[in-house]
C-alpha cells in the first residue's frame, strides 16, 4: 500500500495554515466558535451550537483533545450549558428561525449532549424524553404506531433532506428506556428495510450525490444502535461509481462518501483506495482557500452553519450577505 501511504501523505500539505485558521475561530469570550472569519465582522453573528461541536470534533479526530487547556474546556462547556431550555431541555441557538426546523432542533440536541459528554460534563437540565421533560419530546413519541405513521409521512424526493428527517429521531430514541427503545427501533428499522433500493443499496431519490448523502444521514442512525448498514456492497458500487462520475461541488459531496467507507469495513483492492484518494484530495484541493481554512462549496460557503436555516430568498438572523470564498468551520454532513 506504498502508493496509497505516499498519496495521503502528499495531501496533508492541504492542511497547511488550517489549524492556525481554526484557531482564529475560537472566542474565548463565549467559549464557542465563529462559523467563519467572516462572521466576527458582524454584531448579528456570534459563535453558534454547530460550529462549536463541529470544531470539538475536528480537535479530536486530530488527536489534540489532551492539549486543551482546563480554562478552555470549562468556557466551552459553559458555552453548550448556555444554550439549554430549562422547560424544554432543547438547545437552541440565539438566531429565532432555528427554532422551526425540527431538523436543526435535533441536530442541536445530538450536538451539545455530545460535546458536554467529550468534555466530561452534562446538561444542566433533563434532556427531551427524558425526566421531567418528556412532554417536550416529539408527537411521534407517543407510541409506535404514531412514529409508525411519522416515518413514512416524511417524503424522499429529496434523499439528503428526507433521511435527515428521518435519522433525526435518534436522538429521542436513545433517552427512552431500553424496553421501549427496542419497540421503536424495530419500527424504524422495518421501514428502512422496506424502502433500501435493493441495486444500488441507497435511500431516496434525487441526483446521485444527494443519494450518497441520504444514505450517509441513514448511516449515522444505524451507528447510533451499533447495527450493521445493510446492503454494503451494493452501497459500494453505486459509491465508486458516483465518486467516478459526479462533480463534487460541496464540502459534503467529499467527506459524505468517505464516511460511509470508513464504517463499511470491507477489504477494497488496493487501485481502487488509490483511485478514491486521488479523487477525495483533487477535490478538497478545490476547496482550499487562501486563510487556511476550507470553504463549504466551490466559490462560497452558505451563510449559516447549516443551509437548512437559510431559505432560498432569505437571510441568516436577519443580514443578508454572501462572503465568496469565505472559508467555514464545516464537517457538517
Amino acid at each position: 500500500m506504498q502508493r496509497l501511504q505516499d498519496i495521503l501523505e502528499s495531501g496533508d500539505g492541504l492542511f497547511e495554515g488550517f489549524f492556525e485558521w481554526l484557531e482564529g475561530q475560537y472566542d474565548p469570550e463565549s467559549g464557542g466558535f465563529y462559523y467563519a472569519r467572516s462572521s466576527r465582522n458582524s454584531p448579528r453573528l456570534t459563535p453558534d451550537i454547530e460550529s462549536t461541536a463541529q470544531a470539538l470534533g475536528i480537535i479530536e479526530r486530530c488527536g489534540l483533545a489532551a492539549g486543551l487547556t482546563e480554562e478552555v474546556k470549562g468556557r466551552m462547556i459553559r458555552f453548550f450549558q448556555s444554550k439549554q431550555d430549562p422547560v424544554t431541555g432543547y438547545f437552541y441557538d440565539a438566531n429565532p428561525d432555528m427554532r422551526r426546523d425540527e431538523v436543526m432542533v435535533g441536530r442541536a440536541l445530538g450536538y451539545s449532549a455530545g460535546s458536554l459528554r467529550k468534555l466530561g460534563a452534562a446538561p444542566l437540565y433533563p434532556l427531551p424524553g427524558a425526566g421531567g421533560s418528556e412532554e417536550a419530546a416529539p408527537d411521534y413519541c407517543r407510541s409506535p404506531a404514531a412514529y409508525h405513521d411519522w416515518l413514512r409521512s416524511i417524503s424522499l424526493v429529496n434523499s439528503w433532506r428526507g433521511c435527515d428527517r428521518l435519522c433525526n429521531s435518534a436522538p429521542y430514541l436513545l433517552q427512552m428506556p431500553m424496553e421501549k427503545r427496542e419497540t421503536y427501533l424495530q419500527v424504524a428499522l422495518s421501514y428502512f428495510a422496506e424502502i433500501q433500493d435493493p441495486d444500488t443499496g441507497l435511500w431516496g431519490e434525487g441526483a446521485p450525490y444527494v443519494r450518497i448523502s441520504g444514505t450517509f444521514k441513514l448511516l449515522t442512525f444505524y451507528n447510533r444502535f451499533g447495527i450493521p448498514l445493510p446492503r454494503v456492497p451494493e452501497i459500494y458500487r453505486s459509491l465508486l461509481q458516483i465518486l467516478r462520475t459526479e462533480r463534487a461541488e460541496d464540502m459534503c459531496y467529499i467527506r459524505n462518501p468517505i464516511s460511509l467507507l470508513s464504517s463499511m469495513n470491507m477489504d477494497i483492492a488496493e487501485d481502487e483506495m488509490v483511485e478514491i484518494a486521488e479523487i477525495t484530495l483533487w477535490n478538497m484541493a478545490r476547496l482550499k482557500r487562501a486563510d487556511g481554512g476550507f470553504s463549504r462549496e466551490l466559490h462560497r460557503s452558505p451563510p449559516a452553519p447549516n443551509v437548512a436555516q437559510v431559505k432560498p430568498g432569505e437571510s441568516y438572523a436577519g443580514h443578508s450577505w454572501l462572503y465568496s470564498g469565505d472559508s467555514a468551520v464545516s464537517s457538517r454532513s
